[in-house]
């Protein structure tokens, strides 16, 4: 078996701020879902998905249960809690020291939020419907500090040119834009595609968009492609029958 293999956020954030993401090295999944699948909800081996969560708990040294999600493709942000339950969201955030904050994806955008003073990480699912919703707003609101006192790191998606979408996904960002200026920037993150009516969405630039909207001003990642790397990274637009990479984020104790 290869050794579990994961990303660290290349991002100035607090020292007590660790976040990961894990790739699809070195886990116990077989087939489609080789090797290190983290989603119960995907057609895997329930007791290779429970091996390879409780690995990857090992392997970080978190003494708590991660906050696991039923992900919808909506804006719903919940605190995260090691109660053990699976809640219905696509976000959550924590104060908590050694409680890890968790997102599943697959092409789909992972962003991680925290504050500039280290007290509070989130970390958000941002499918292109989640994040034409506002899921990065309803996020920004669980931290009491405006957004220049926040950062945010962008993980690994889909990129660009493999992701191409139909004209109801241009103009669902288009009914999100908050003024003038978001609305140019949403405008230069599509490009013609190969079919009528169709376009390459940037998700990292729609992303960067909204948080600029929000006031975010440190903003860093955006530098992989799911679909491309397939040596590391799982991608649903790819594969169709395939695993979920976990995106990670709590605070030291």
């Amino acid at each position: 078996m290869t050794e579990i293999s994961y990303l660290i956020p290349d991002w100035p954030a607090p020292a007590r701020v660790r976040a990961c993401i894990t790739t699809r090295l070195g886990g116990q999944s077989q087939g489609p879902y080789a090797s290190f699948n983290l989603a119960t909800h995907v057609g895997d081996d329930p007791s290779a998905v429970a091996d390879n969560r409780a690995a990857l708990v090992e392997r970080l040294g978190l003494k708590r249960k991660p906050q696991w999600l039923e992900q919808i493709h909506g804006t719903q942000v919940v605190e995260a809690a090691d109660d053990g339950w699976v809640r219905s969201a696509d976000g959550c955030y924590t104060r908590a020291p050694g409680l890890a904050c968790a997102v599943m994806t697959a092409d789909c955008l992972p962003v991680f939020v925290c504050n500039t003073s280290g007290t509070q990480v989130a970390v958000l699912h941002a499918g292109w419907r989640g994040l034409a919703k506002g899921i990065l707003a309803k996020g920004l609101d669980t931290f009491s500090e405006p957004g220049s006192e926040l950062m945010a790191w962008l993980g690994p998606a889909i990129s660009q040119p493999h992701f191409e979408v139909g004209i109801e996904v241009l103009e669902a960002f288009f009914e999100s834009a908050r003024d003038v200026h978001h609305s140019d920037l949403i405008a230069a993150a599509f490009t013609p595609g190969k079919r009528p009516l169709h376009f390459f969405a940037d998700i990292y630039a729609l992303a960067r968009a909204e948080l600029q909207a929000l006031g975010v001003k440190a903003i860093f990642g955006g530098n992989y492609c799911t679909y491309r790397d397939e040596t590391r990274f799982y991608s649903f637009r790819r594969d169709k029958t395939t695993g979920r990479m976990a995106s990670l984020i709590w605070l030291a104790d």
